[in-house]
């Protein structure tokens, strides 16, 4: 593991993700990894039930790891991984707000409420195809919404002074020469000054996942259904 990402999700992840995997640090871990394969998610749930914290098993093949639930543990990764250098992702609180309860949160708050008809049907499907994943909103708590957000993620006051503390924590703990605290929209520049490598003859990513994201989520789980076990 060569690069930790401390930063809550959408911080600009996504674009980190692929500006990493550009510049020789990938395969990177992130939450779209473990919907892709499945049987992550029962691993995550292991961690955040307390069950197992095999960090080298789990990140097997990676070099990098951003975005949640990997950033939800920090501090055992940074411990764990004592070479690796961690970029903290940051952006506006306030717009950082909008787009993870605009996305994230609003689906995790769905998933507490009685689901019409159709999607009732379309989470038995999954379940029995692919009764790993079928755990995901209960991992997703286990590893986040509780370890993060003492579950309190419909009060707005509380996740913005959640996420102002964090980053004043890992500025704190971390220290400096090992740390870059980040907005996407920066660039190339400081990312590769701090990971001492070139930079690449290509725009940085721009990948905007909030725009997709609810767009995505059917062919997701039709993906998924198809797929079987």
């Amino acid at each position: 593991m060569k690069v930790i990402g401390a930063g809550f999700g959408r911080t600009g992840t996504a674009s980190l993700r692929a500006a990493l995997e550009l510049l020789g640090f990938g395969p990177c871990y992130h939450m779209s990894a473990v919907i892709a394969e499945p049987y992550r998610v029962r691993q995550w749930l292991d961690v955040g039930e307390g069950r197992s914290r095999d960090w080298d098993r789990l990140f097997s093949g990676f070099q990098s790891a951003l975005d949640w639930p990997a950033a939800a543990y920090w501090r055992e990764l940074a411990g764990h991984y004592p070479d690796a250098k961690v970029i903290l992702t940051v952006r506006d609180p306030a717009r950082w707000y909008d787009s993870v309860s605009a996305t994230i949160f609003r689906s995790a708050l769905e998933n507490r409420r009685r689901l019409p008809p159709h999607r009732r049907v379309i989470r038995r499907l999954v379940a029995w195809r692919q009764p790993d994943f079928a755990l995901y909103p209960r991992m997703s708590r286990a590893t986040v919404l509780e370890r993060v957000f003492d579950d309190r993620i419909d009060d707005r006051d509380h996740v913005i002074e959640v996420f102002e503390r964090h980053i004043a924590e890992v500025k704190t703990e971390i220290q400096d020469e090992r740390l870059l605290v980040y907005e996407v929209g920066e660039g190339w520049g400081p990312l590769c000054a701090f990971l001492g490598v070139p930079v690449p003859e290509v725009p940085f990513p721009q990948v905007n996942e909030r725009a997709a994201f609810r767009r995505k989520r059917p062919r997701r789980l039709l993906r998924l259904i198809l797929r079987g076990r």
